[in-house]
């Protein structure tokens, strides 16, 4: 009986319910109570105008209607949807629009952790791409290079100068072994079908249009004819949050610790005990201060990235018996990637795409003085440990370079200039992202584990998300195979094309 409910619809959004009314009206008395509290106080002072007695401007607000944890792309793009849609519905259930209240906390490991500079949006490659092969990526990246080609008309800010993604067009180039011809030609079909420009290439015809590439070993390509390439991660982040910052969207750097829930027990028809959880309150320890703030709160989302597993366990998500619902955890880890940059004097020229290799390598030109970015992701057996950022360069020696060189042979006399690590929130389960509300932690909310393609996407996440949470249902794309229900049905939305 549970499982067939968890493949039912959604049922309708919690703030369309008049939760955030409810929590929003709190946040409007509550600004008009410190109104009338100021006033009081300084007719009884003497002199100027009045002035708290301690500052907390640092400390997170005592009343919100949405905590987003996450201050990457995906959590900002969650903020600003929501700010979006509901002023388009502007009518009862919405959030209100004035006094609205969204903090980000940024979900961190450590105590010493510095805002953004572990974030994997500014350590990504800032690639994008429609060559995914289930229909629900292909439909979220078409969506988000629309919105990424037309940045201004919708994060313009006013008296602020126009955003400059550096967008370059070149296309995603997939090669294919004799092994996974078949799997990209149904790749490249589903593709289409969604209305993606893609095309199959042969060798021959590989070796004709990029004659810098050896393709021994290559039976296919496919090679993205529009609305691939890559931009700046680190421009689209700043648009965001100047442009959420103008809405309305409050900011508080600090690491959440605690969540407090209440609990009401059930029994389904099939007489399977469950236990339903509304999260209330979100304790936020304060940078650098022993200091927290309790944030009241009618709806909290995990775009914590890759650690929203351990947001996930606060929040008690996880903690039952195996193999049900309630001992279902959020399999979302973090997993280190390096990223390598090199010059190469007689390397590709400007009209190189992004090339990913059937080896697991990749790369791309960055800039116009023959650099290159690239990497590969690791087997299993090599993943390193994710405690730390430090790049592993025997790894570039060892396992990257000559994969590189046997593909395009001029990087045989490249020179690594720099390189950085940053995080995958990595998916274990199938690498796809975890979209929607939890079916237990009633108010919990899901944006995260997207396993590498979560900066390309976070345009059209932030947009799903918001359209659940104020309708109660996905409108635009639906991702319920990206529901959190999955992992304890076990039905698996397996991605094949990760880079």
């Amino acid at each position: 009986m549970l499982r067939g409910a968890l493949r039912f619809g959604l049922g309708p959004g919690l703030l369309g319910r008049g939760l955030g009314t409810h929590r929003g009206g709190s946040t409007l008395d509550w600004d008009g109570k410190v109104s009338e509290i100021k006033k009081k106080i300084q007719s009884i002072l003497p002199g100027g105008a009045w002035s708290p007695l301690c500052d907390t401007s640092h400390l997170p607000p005592e009343h919100s209607d949405v905590v987003i944890v996450g201050g990457g792309v995906v959590g900002l793009s969650v903020a600003y949807w929501l700010k979006r849609l509901e002023k388009q519905q502007g009518g009862p259930g919405s959030i209100p629009g004035r006094g609205t209240k969204i903090p980000q906390a940024a979900a961190r490991p450590k105590k010493n952790y510095l805002w953004y500079s572990q974030a994997s949006t500014v350590l990504s490659v800032g690639g994008i791409r429609q060559q995914f092969s289930l229909p629900e990526n292909i439909q979220l990246s078409l969506f988000s290079v629309e919105f990424l080609r037309n940045i201004n008309e919708y994060l313009a800010v006013v008296d602020d100068p126009p955003l400059d993604l550096q967008f370059n067009p070149s296309g995603y180039l997939f090669l294919a072994s004799e092994e996974g011809a078949t799997i990209m030609e149904n790749n490249v079909k589903v593709q289409r079908q969604e209305g993606a420009k893609v095309c199959l290439m042969s060798p021959e015809q590989l070796r004709k249009k990029f004659p810098w590439i050896n393709t021994e070993g290559v039976a296919l390509a496919s090679y993205g004819l529009e609305n691939e390439g890559w931009f700046d991660p680190w421009c689209l982040l700043q648009g965001l949050r100047r442009k959420v910052q103008s809405m309305g969207v409050l900011f508080c750097h600090g690491e959440v610790t605690r969540f407090v829930s209440s609990s009401n027990h059930m029994e389904t028809a099939s007489g399977e005990k469950v236990t339903l959880k509304r999260i209330h309150e979100v304790h936020v320890k304060v940078d650098h201060s022993q200091e927290y703030q309790p944030v009241e709160c009618a709806i909290v989302v995990n775009a914590a990235g890759a650690w929203s597993g351990r947001i996930a366990e606060l929040a008690g998500i996880g903690k039952g018996p195996p193999g049900t619902l309630q001992g279902t955890k959020l399999p979302v880890e973090p997993r280190k990637r390096y990223v390598y940059l090199w010059h190469c004097p007689q390397g590709p020229g400007l009209e190189a795409p992004l090339v990913a290799d059937p080896s697991g390598a990749y790369f791309r030109r960055e800039g116009l003085g023959n650099n290159y970015l690239g990497g590969c992701s690791p087997s299993e057996e090599e993943e390193p440990d994710p405690g730390n950022l430090e790049v592993d360069h025997a790894f570039f020696q060892e396992k990257v370079w000559p994969r590189l060189a046997r593909r395009v042979p001029a990087f045989e006399a490249l020179k690594v200039r720099r390189a950085w690590a940053g995080y995958y929130d990595y998916n274990t389960f199938d690498q796809n992202g975890v979209v929607g509300p939890h079916p237990l932690v009633i108010n919990m909310y899901f944006a995260t584990g997207f396993s590498g393609h979560g900066l390309q996407q976070a345009p059209a996440v932030g947009r799903a998300v918001a359209e659940v949470m104020l309708e109660g249902r996905f409108q635009t794309i639906n991702l319920s195979p990206f529901l959190f229900s999955r992992f304890y049905l076990g039905e698996k939305a397996q991605e094949r094309c990760i880079i």
